[in-house]
């Protein structure tokens, strides 16, 4: 077996900046905020209704619109009328948990999405997990600027298979 490595420059995805310009400041960007919001502040799942409420001068049939489109983009992933799961948030129990610096806990999809939860919440996490390989119990204090400590782990990247989905391999 070749085991296959690559430079960062190989592995860019070139439609990456304007994929993030328009999470950030698309159509659904402000339904993206509320859930990513809920998620941080209560956990999930989080309910269509939750959002709506959260935007209460939106008729709820377009924040359900937003809802779908979101997660037709892949950005969220819908089960009926809850979010199960806006990356880098999990609503059930993942293998990389997330303890954010009010002490709550929260699931993150992927060792990936959680350690960029301190930069996306500029404010320190420690990140719990366990070696894929030998099951040694990992935990890893992360600030907005990255790790607090070098260790010697490292951070698997696959890329999906065609029709999956990020999180859940659906």
């Amino acid at each position: 077996m070749t085991l296959d490595i690559k430079t960062a420059d190989e592995l860019i995805d070139s439609t990456l900046a304007d994929r993030w310009t328009e999470r950030r400041h698309g159509p659904q960007a402000a339904v993206l905020r509320c859930v990513l919001r809920a998620f941080v502040e209560r956990g999930g799942p989080v309910s269509a209704n939750t959002v709506a409420a959260a935007l209460p001068d939106w008729p709820a049939a377009t924040v359900r619109s937003h809802l779908n489109a979101l997660d037709q983009k892949d950005l969220i992933v819908l089960a009926g009328d809850t979010v199960q799961f806006a990356y880098p948030f999990s609503a059930n129990p993942t293998p990389f948990a997330v303890t954010l610096s009010n002490g709550q806990q929260r699931f993150a999809c992927c060792a990936t999405d959680a350690l960029g939860v301190a930069a996306m919440l500029r404010d320190p996490i420690r990140i719990s997990s366990r070696c894929h390989q030998t099951g040694e119990q990992l935990e890893l204090d992360v600030a907005p600027t990255g790790p607090l400590a070098v260790f010697d782990v490292m951070v698997w990247i696959g890329k999906r298979g065609s029709g999956e989905r990020a999180c859940t391999g659906l």
